[in-house]
């Protein structure tokens, strides 16, 4: 694909753009795209909105295994607005965590931003589509315009993925939750909002899930984001436990951090709790998904406690068994329905 290169224009916090010239960052973008897949670029001319959903249905169905699980259990209807949401946080989030620089990635994020404000400037009338040229904002203008999707569920993901650029430890808890509202919380919106969901009570209820989930991953994690240079356990939580960094650096598992894991799974189950009432205040087939995702971070908390814990050697996973074991209880379930 041919590629093309906006200049952003992000004044949000964390923005590249703040000290460099418009050489400089042209620069650090052109460095980005070329380090990511060559369809993220951006092509010379916008697509048709056929080709722009082909777009999105391609990369979604083509680079996480359980999303096509998912979209079984959702009206046909709604799929391809499910792909075109899908592309972006995919994208969105590749953008922040595959390239390897700091200055790169934030570069790129407000690309992708100024894009995104683009697409909200051409719906309201102030800007034209004609300005919008990625795939992904051609595809995703219908999937807004259908369903009256505020701009910061999309613009609070950027948020977190520029945050993970900054900011490698968390002091709280509280702290971590911070993160968890821009990161994951969002997706739950989305999602609530492609199914005609809009009031606070369900997104709060969403919002309990799409943490237990962050949370989850997290402790899944542990070594693998530490080698990133990132660590979520809260320092406040290390300390209690008496674990320390260089401990988590040098792997090295002893009771204290097995009674760290076992106070952070069991908190982490705990919002699962918090979240399932949403199952029974939504239709049937997004129950089914609600379910099959809330199970499925809860057997990741599973396998954590069945290998004692320790989450320094090997990370623990879901076998291709145990996965198929939950997409048949759901599935299941809908031909129950």
């Amino acid at each position: 694909m041919t590629s093309f290169v906006p200049s952003p224009s992000s004044n949000s916090a964390g923005s590249a753009s703040g000290n460099q010239s418009s050489s400089d960052i042209e620069k650090l973008l052109v460095r980005g795209w070329a380090s990511l897949p060559p369809e993220y670029a951006f092509p010379a001319t916008a697509p048709s909105l056929e080709d722009a959903r082909a777009y999105c249905k391609r990369l979604a169905t083509s680079h996480y295994e359980n999303f096509s699980v998912a979209t079984w259990f959702l009206p046909k209807h709604l799929h391809q607005h499910f792909f075109n949401v899908y592309a972006y946080c995919r994208i969105s989030d590749d953008l922040g965590d595959e390239t390897g620089d700091t200055q790169v990635s934030l570069a790129l994020l407000d690309c992708w931003e100024h894009e995104l404000n683009r697409t909200y400037s051409a719906l309201d009338g102030t800007g034209s589509a004609s300005d919008v040229r990625h795939p992904v904002f051609v595809a995703l203008a219908e999937t807004i315009q259908s369903f009256a999707i505020p701009r910061h569920e999309f613009s609070d993901l950027l948020v977190a993925f520029r945050q993970d650029q900054t900011v490698t430890r968390y002091e709280s808890f509280d702290d971590l939750l911070g993160y968890c509202r821009n990161s994951a919380n969002p997706v739950g919106h989305l999602v609530l909002y492609l199914c005609g969901y809009k009031d606070d009570e369900r997104q709060q209820l969403s919002d309990c899930t799409c943490t237990a989930l962050q949370l989850a991953n997290f402790w899944q994690d542990v070594a693998v984001d530490w080698k990133k240079g990132r660590a979520y356990l809260p320092l406040e939580d290390l300390r209690r436990f008496d674990v320390s960094e260089e401990q988590i650096a040098e792997g090295r598992f002893n009771r204290q951090f097995r009674e760290l894991m076992r106070f952070e799974v069991e908190r982490a189950r705990q919002w699962f709790n918090r979240g399932f009432p949403l199952v029974k205040m939504v239709n049937r087939s997004l129950a089914l998904d609600l379910e099959l995702f809330s199970r499925g971070g809860l057997a990741i908390l599973q396998a954590i406690e069945k290998q004692d814990y320790d989450v320094l050697v090997r990370r623990p996973s879901l076998s291709k068994l145990r996965k198929a074991q939950l997409a048949f209880r759901a599935l299941a379930g809908r031909i129950a329905l």
